[in-house]
């Protein structure tokens, strides 16, 4: 059933939920987007879809999958754990933020049984091309002798996570009693985006002399440093990331070959 959970009539979300089990909320804009695209698909989705599943006489669990942005920018060498402060500076977290919020607040007052997945950077299979990975992937494509690659690196430290291995969190999550809590899933640690371009760029097998290497500031959402404490997630769910980093970019080097969807309409799914 294809339906816009922002414009749908109510009636018609909880029609469309009324025979689930579990509601993912894997919905959301991108980074890219403007604020009002990122409000609409961030707050009122979610305060739609909690009193879709608060007004059902069997209610289905709630798994949604929030963003390690809305902890906001944390000093070089954090490991963020669920309790840190929630401190957001750009419109994309601030707003996906408010939505965490929306199911914690739900479930902390009975209306729903739900939880928040608090997901890092993710890549694998599927990476949509408005990520910088995804984009990264794109333009190795397009490498050749006459045309070659000039990718500009930033000095950061991130926490990427294979999308199979958030995919698992979710399913784990379903079947979990844990509920009007957060749980942060990512690899749980830090890894330089240099360190990561490379890594794809070995995947591609595009010589590194077609590559040249510039220097760029760091323009992120979530500062310099992204690394997620993930020991709660293992104790409450027995989850833990099985995917290495270097098989999750080969993956994401061989799906690449394989056109997707638009960039735009990719990166409006990917909820974190």
């Amino acid at each position: 059933m294809a339906l816009d959970a922002v414009s749908a009539p109510s009636e018609d979300i909880v029609r469309a939920a009324q025979s689930a089990d579990l509601v993912v909320n894997a919905a959301g804009d991108s980074w890219e987007g403007d604020e009002a695209s990122m409000t609409a698909s961030h707050i009122p989705l979610v305060d739609r879809l909690v009193d879709a599943v608060a007004a059902l006489p069997r209610r289905p669990r709630l798994v949604h999958l929030g963003s390690v942005h809305e902890y906001g920018p944390v000093p070089d060498g954090t490991a963020i754990a669920e309790d840190h402060p929630t401190a957001p500076r750009t419109p994309y977290a601030r707003t996906k933020l408010v939505g965490s919020r929306i199911v914690l607040g739900a479930a902390d007052a009975g209306r729903i049984d739900g939880c928040v997945l608090r997901v890092t950077n993710v890549c694998g299979p599927g990476t949509p091309r408005g990520s910088f990975l995804g984009g990264l992937a794109h333009r190795l494509r397009h490498t050749t002798e006459d045309t070659p690659l000039a990718v500009t690196l930033v000095d950061d430290r991130r926490d990427f996570i294979d999308v199979r291995d958030v995919a698992e969190a979710v399913v784990l999550a379903a079947s979990s009693p844990v509920t009007g809590r957060v749980l942060n899933i990512g690899q749980g640690d830090a890894l330089g985006t240099r360190e990561l371009a490379w890594l794809l760029i070995a995947a591609s097998q595009v010589p590194d002399r077609l590559v040249r290497e510039e220097s760029g500031a760091v323009h992120s959402k979530g500062g310099s440093w992204t690394q997620a404490d993930i020991r709660l997630a293992r104790r409450l769910m027995g989850w833990s990331p099985k995917v290495a980093l270097e098989e999750s970019l080969h993956d994401l080097w061989a799906a690449s070959a394989t056109p997707s969807r638009p960039a735009a309409a990719a990166a409006r799914t990917e909820g974190h």
